[in-house]
């Protein structure tokens, strides 16, 4: 528990007097151990600390275990204390996604309805570790690769290095009976599996493997959050289409949807790696969602190998064309037929 409070501490320390922080409870070990050094914490900061709990309905007796971790809130001094009920929509890319988008959209809301300056998450450095080796296996890049950040936007993460052995025993000192939630051993989840399989590498490789590969995430997370900075800075280098002419949307009788037109020579002088991460940029402006490696690839092709190939259809309905210096990405033209991309690939990140 000791080491719990430590790293609550450690995020609270810079937050303005009578803040309000909000703690992301389902009820499990981590987040409990959370709540409780968060409710140890927060007084003597001069912090009001709350806690939401997400109820996302895909488990029978969910609404109990809401309520359950609900009363474990309010009975360690929490307040406000609020469960949420979401509704997690069928998506093609699994229950898993579907889930996490309802639940970042609640809390978000929660963060907003209670003007909290924090939400906390109970993250733990098992959970980067297998993270991490997820990433391995999609090939995602550096981004994917470097884990879930320590804080983002009004979410921190104060137990990326804390181990979930800690959170367990941190709850058993306080006397808190935390959920176990069924799905932590269902290996239709690949989360579950990368859990298993970092058991039996560790076996294997010898011990630390987790707390490696954590601290690998950290080392990679500064090298992307570079590349990214700097491809931000590229993305103006080949910018054909400063005031937003309507070229490729105005084919598709788009309205206002405007298309987006860069440089095939400034796409070209770019390294490969700040070039990936323009297309990302580029395509995001069009309003593509997530590129995948192979779609990655493909817009390579436009540009490094040129042979007159056709449109590339991107997520979201918006396609990308080389039309002789430039590349022209926007919504689908009723007459252009797009080459459809597999999207068995995971996103670039």
């Amino acid at each position: 528990m000791a080491a719990v409070r430590l790293a609550v501490r450690g995020v609270l320390a810079d937050l303005p007097t009578w803040s309000t922080v909000l703690v992301a409870c389902s009820g499990g070990a981590d987040s409990l151990a959370l709540a409780a050094a968060l409710a140890f914490e927060a007084p003597g900061a001069g912090l009001r600390a709350g806690a939401v709990i997400v109820d996302h309905g895909l488990q029978e007796g969910s609404a109990d275990v809401a309520a359950q971790a609900a009363q474990a809130c309010r009975g360690l001094g929490l307040d406000p204390v609020e469960v949420v009920r979401v509704a997690v929509p069928d998506s093609p890319t699994g229950p898993e996604d579907a889930a996490r988008t309802a639940r970042y959209a609640a809390l978000a809301d929660a963060a907003t309805r209670h003007t909290a300056a924090l939400v906390l998450l109970g993250h733990t450095r098992d959970d980067q570790a297998e993270q991490v080796l997820l990433g391995l296996a999609r090939g995602s890049g550096a981004r994917s690769l470097s884990g879930m950040p320590p804080s983002r936007g009004p979410y921190a993460r104060p137990l990326l290095g804390v181990t979930r052995a800690q959170t367990e025993a941190a709850c058993r000192e306080a006397g808190l009976e935390p959920w176990r939630d069924p799905h932590n051993s269902d290996p239709t989840y690949a989360r579950v599996r990368a859990r298993a399989a970092l058991g039996e590498l560790d076996a294997v490789l010898g011990p630390g493997l987790g707390a490696a590969l954590a601290r690998s995430a950290d080392l990679l997370r500064d090298d992307a959050d570079l590349l990214d900075e700097l491809a931000a800075q590229a993305r103006a280098d080949v910018d054909l289409d400063p005031a937003g002419e309507r070229v490729v949307a105005a084919q598709a009788g788009a309205g206002d949807v405007p298309a987006v037109r860069v440089a095939v020579a400034g796409l070209a002088a770019l390294p490969p790696a700040l070039r990936r991460r323009v297309w990302r940029i580029v395509a995001a402006e069009a309003g593509a969602r997530a590129l995948s490696a192979a779609h990655v690839a493909l817009l390579d092709g436009l540009v490094l190998r040129w042979h007159g190939q056709g449109a590339i259809d991107l997520p979201g309905g918006v396609v990308a064309l080389r039309v002789g210096g430039t590349i022209q990405m926007g919504p689908r033209p009723a007459d252009v037929v797009a080459r459809p991309v597999a999207q068995t690939s995971q996103p670039v990140r």
